[in-house]
């Protein structure tokens, strides 16, 4: 007989999810008739698969001793770069300024030195994650940056943390601010441009339409320009993005006569030689908190702004390359 007691990154799962994730070779079969012949009891008393799990709850598991032997492996994430560049950090949460060239997370190439992994290096030396007591939770990103673009990207602590940025991102509650130089001047200062767009997955492509098409989404992409440099004919502005699409504001933008400079999959490919750039031109430079609901254990970030205060290509207000 063995006992598990709940810890934070735990809590608020299911039974039967959490013993997948701590007993890897357990089969699900097997899991449901521990679990029903009381082989598994939460607090001392027969459960059940979908009752979810709280903090300093206590497992008995009257198990084989085979599914608690584990072969030690080497962490994969000590594979990645100890290079991290935070702007901010508390007990839930890290703010990373990515550079562009470097993933979020690993790709069909398995590259081991994402920034996924990175956070995780970070986590692991400095003793706030231990994956031999966290099963069922490893920190955790919450959005994703093309690896071409830079900016701050969210880091998760723990579960809690993770779940609460996730639906907060997926509700809007924390807006997202974009810079970026582009070819041209638009007609107007500020616009807020809608759409929709299509994916084409074998490409990793999309496609941009004003009027709606089969399995497209809509897309809402809000700018404002702040400086124009005519002698180059080029500006410099804030986007904000209202909806969260794969390369929309890069397509969004090109779609409309004015592509990133440096974009080499929807934008002019001359003008990028002329001004030898092959990377976009696109920085995820600020974030700001404004939750509309509460927000838990983290309603301390409310009305936080937090933003980069070197963006490489835009320099007071101007461009800079």
């Amino acid at each position: 007989m063995r006992t598990i007691t709940i810890m934070k990154n735990d809590s608020q799962q299911r039974l039967d999810k959490f013993l997948l994730k701590r007993f890897k070779t357990m089969p699900k079969s097997l899991m449901h008739k521990y679990i029903r012949t009381k082989y598994i009891k939460l607090n001392g008393k027969k459960t059940t698969p979908d009752v979810f799990l709280h903090e300093g709850d206590v497992l008995t598991l009257y198990i084989k001793d085979e599914f608690f032997t584990e072969n030690k492996t080497e962490y994969e994430f000590m594979k990645a770069s100890k290079k991290l560049e935070l702007i901010y950090e508390d007990e839930n949460i890290l703010l990373i300024d990515k550079k562009p060239g470097v993933i979020v997370h690993q790709d069909k190439k398995y590259d081991a030195d994402c920034m996924v992994h990175r956070v995780q290096r970070y986590l692991f030396e400095k003793g706030e994650y231990n994956p031999e007591t966290d099963k069922a939770f490893s920190p955790a990103l919450c959005n994703r940056i093309d690896r071409n673009t830079g900016g701050i990207i969210i880091g998760a602590k723990n579960a809690q943390a993770l779940r609460i940025i996730n639906e907060k991102i997926r509700t809007r509650e924390i807006r997202k601010f974009y810079l970026c130089v582009i070819k041209g001047k638009p007609k107007k200062k500020n616009d807020t441009l809608k759409g929709f767009l299509t994916k084409n997955e074998s490409k990793n492509t999309v496609k941009v339409s004003k009027n709606e098409t089969k399995n497209s989404k809509e897309i809402i992409t809000k700018y404002t320009l702040i400086s124009y440099d005519k002698e180059r004919d080029l500006s410099l502005c804030e986007v904000e993005l209202l909806t969260g699409r794969t390369h929309q504001i890069r397509a969004h933008m090109a779609f409309i006569g004015h592509p990133l400079l440096g974009d080499e999959k929807y934008g002019d490919k001359a003008l990028n030689r002329r001004f030898h750039q092959n990377h976009q031109l696109l920085c995820s430079y600020k974030l700001a908190f404004d939750f509309t609901k509460d927000a838990k254990d983290l309603q301390y970030l409310n009305g936080k702004i937090f933003a980069l205060s070197d963006v490489w290509f835009a320099k007071d207000n101007l461009i800079n390359i």
